[in-house]
């Protein structure tokens, strides 16, 4: 770390079990393990295609993603001092061939990136509605990455279904008790959704996440996967986390 990092309270991390690197500052919403469970659960063709990522703060789900697919991905992120880390850990990992960040409204996604183009959308959005805001003292930047106050689910669905093609994969992480508003929200937009999958932090503890994955124009039909567990009775990360997917 330089001097002027540790002046902006930056600092690099290896993201997760992989040799990429991420930069986070202290004053920013730091990535969390959502992000990595959403990047590892979300279908990605591995040859071609395009993938976009919604919310895609310091980059982390795009860059997960470009160890799966070949093909181009694009991150949309409203905040510019995000997305300026988020450009900078495109270089810092050589991606810049393959990983490019807008820096813009989710809602004008398909004015810049083009209707119904992505084989791949995927969002770790805000999880809290500004009625139920949990911590609003907290400074802009995390206020924002954790309430609806720039864009709700409803415009992320919305959004998606612009985006996505025919046949194409919406892929999300939320929260448990958004499930039913989440699913009916996604059926409204005509996204089928396909697989879920619950995470829980202990075996004994009730689901804090959920993952869903739905298909444009798809057939009805859930399948609901095994579910994660995220600590082991050591409080340790269990295989069903450090398993690479």
């Amino acid at each position: 770390m330089n001097e002027q990092q540790e002046q902006n309270h930056e600092r690099v991390d290896y993201l997760f079990d992989t040799d990429l690197k991420i930069i986070q500052s202290s004053e920013l919403f730091p990535f969390s393990l959502d992000s990595v469970l959403l990047a590892r659960f979300a279908y990605v063709p591995i040859q071609k295609g395009q993938l976009v990522d919604l919310c895609a703060g310091g980059g982390v789900i795009p860059f997960l993603l470009s160890q799966r697919t070949k093909g181009r991905i694009i991150g949309i992120e409203i905040q510019s001092e995000v997305c300026a880390l988020a450009r900078r850990g495109t270089v810092l990992n050589h991606l810049e061939d393959r990983v490019t960040f807008l820096c813009a409204d989710a809602k004008d996604s398909d004015a810049l990136i083009g209707r119904g183009s992505c084989d791949v959308v995927t969002c770790n959005p805000p999880y809290f509605t500004v009625d139920a805001a949990r911590d609003m003292k907290l400074n802009r930047h995390l206020a924002v990455a954790r309430h609806e106050l720039l864009i709700t689910l409803a415009d992320v669905l919305e959004i998606s279904a612009r985006l996505l093609k025919p046949g194409g994969k919406l892929a999300l992480v939320h929260r448990p008790e958004r499930l039913v508003e989440l699913i009916s929200g996604m059926r409204a937009q005509g996204i089928e959704p396909k697989r879920m999958q619950w995470v829980h932090p202990h075996r004994q503890k009730p689901a804090n996440m959920v993952l869903v994955e739905g298909t444009k124009g798809g057939k009805p039909g859930l399948t609901v996967l095994k579910p994660i567990v995220v600590y082991d009775a050591a409080g340790q990360y269990t295989e069903d986390v450090r398993q690479k997917q």
